[in-house]
């Protein structure tokens, strides 16, 4: 099939072929072998609450003892603060939540946002976050500049704070959003929006520019916020010689600088193994609980004096009830949480053991690949989201397509070609956007222990290269 001259003219034209894109991939799963009792009972992306993993059979034990007694609240999240607290120090402190978005929007408006208290009109407020991936959670409880970014928030359930309805825009907060330097904000996909390309992030001329922003905005800055995930498909690939991400390192020490808080959000990250505030500088970390071993919920760990403002927002300092104890985690999720926590001390190489094996799936799986989308592809392990990231940037290179890049919207709006082939394969899809494919076990991939089951690992994987393969032939890109 000849390659268009264009990109936008090739994404139309993939959109024109979907019928049969989608017959080839069902095709394909028949090739693969997998059966039909397995047909959306497995998948690529270990789960979120969206999708909620099923729980292991020690963590289902824990929350099944936990509900058959009547137990204080408090005596759960004391126990829940002590391992904490064992793990990152005594200056460090834990406060669990009902989701991990709930924790950022309480950790903004405690932390971030101007008081409403005293004479007059309030403050603005300015926090400074880099143009990465998923700004429409951790990015999006200011108001976006410089206003050519206003556009990143539409369509997300964002921009409707603005107009004082269903949107979590807090009042009198700006979000100030720096590129990054070594970055690619390409417009790609069927819904041809812009894709963010941050395998080539330069974490040292990123950390300046965002140090000359902060100068600029130095009066009115209230904090830097980042990701938290340590991959080079999220910007974060370079590493200091003890593994931790520079760029997250720098934007702490600026921090630390500008005398502001450093929120990461680490939703898809594991506490303990992964990303370490203590070595980033940063003084609040969240976690989506649910992303990894947990039930449904959040976790908030950070610098102790800051906590007790958290802590004293969910009314946890005194018998009144506070602004948001409506995110309040219930008891099952604090027992699965310390259950979990629990398994990453007493059994790490158990946690670990499913990762470096998933690994070597992949590695295997994709040295299979057509040899012409293998080259550019970057695999790498990640301890902090236990998983593996697989980012195709790459292959586009010298002005050649690569392989199709599909757009957020894609996502949001169901014209991912690559999920639609995953779906019709009866495999549940990965993150699957801007490039960049994340895998890890969970989805009807492991046993009742957590362990990974080889033969359903490597059908998903195999699924994930075919559909990538026949997405490519029909952009042309290989016979």
């Amino acid at each position: 099939m000849k390659m268009q001259k264009h990109k936008f003219k090739m994404y139309a034209r993939l959109f024109k072929k979907k019928s049969q894109i989608l017959e080839e991939a069902n095709e394909a799963a028949k090739a693969i072998g997998i059966p039909k009792e397995l047909k959306g009972q497995i998948g690529l992306y270990g789960g979120d609450s969206s999708v909620p993993k099923p729980l292991v059979k020690e963590i289902r034990r824990s929350v099944a003892e936990v509900q058959k007694k009547t137990i204080k609240n408090k005596i759960l999240l004391d126990q829940l603060r002590e391992i904490v607290k064992d793990f990152y120090g005594d200056m460090y402190d834990a406060v669990p939540v009902s989701t991990c978005e709930a924790g950022l929007w309480i950790a903004f408006d405690v932390l971030v946002s101007p008081p409403f208290q005293g004479r007059g009109q309030s403050y603005r407020g300015r926090y400074i976050v880099p143009y990465e991936r998923v700004l429409r959670y951790h990015g999006a409880f200011g108001r976006p500049f410089p206003p050519k970014y206003k556009d990143l928030y539409t369509d997300r359930g964002v921009e409707s704070g603005q107009f004082g309805f269903s949107g979590k825009i807090l009042c009198d907060l700006d979000t100030i959003i720096v590129p990054l330097i070594g970055a690619k904000y390409e417009p790609h996909g069927i819904k041809y929006y812009t894709a963010t390309l941050l395998s080539k992030v330069d974490p040292k001329a990123s950390a300046k520019e965002m140090e000359e922003v902060a100068r600029r905005h130095a009066p009115f800055l209230t904090a830097f916020c980042s990701l938290g995930y340590d991959t080079p498909g999220y910007g974060y690939g370079i590493k200091d010689e003890r593994g931790t991400p520079l760029l997250q390192k720098l934007i702490g020490k600026l921090a630390d600088e500008f005398d502001v808080p450093y929120i990461t959000d680490n939703a898809m990250g594991v506490p303990v193994f992964g990303t370490d505030l203590r070595k980033t500088g940063a003084d609040l970390i969240l976690y989506s609980m649910d992303k990894s071993l947990a039930p449904t919920s959040g976790l908030i760990i950070g610098k102790e004096d800051l906590m007790v403002q958290i802590r004293r927002a969910l009314g946890m300092t005194s018998p009144g009830k506070a602004a948001y104890t409506f995110a309040d985690a219930g008891k099952d999720a604090i027992a699965g949480q310390i259950a979990m926590l629990k398994m990453l001390r007493d059994k790490p190489k158990e946690i670990l053991k499913p990762i470096d094996e998933l690994y070597k799936i992949v590695i295997d799986e994709f040295d299979g690949i057509e040899p012409h989308l293998k080259e550019g592809i970057i695999i790498s392990k990640s301890i902090n989201t236990r998983g593996v990231e697989i980012d195709y940037e790459g292959t586009w290179k010298d002005g050649e397509f690569g392989i199709p890049i599909f757009s957020a919207e894609d996502s949001v709006f169901g014209t991912n070609l690559i999920v639609l082939a995953l779906k019709r394969m009866g495999i549940l899809p990965s993150i699957t956007y801007d490039g960049n494919l994340w895998i890890d076990p969970g989805q009807g991939t492991t046993d009742d222990e957590g362990q990974l089951i080889e033969k359903r690992m490597r059908m998903a994987v195999r699924g994930l290269v075919k559909s990538l393969e026949i997405v490519s032939k029909w952009a042309g890109i290989i016979k």
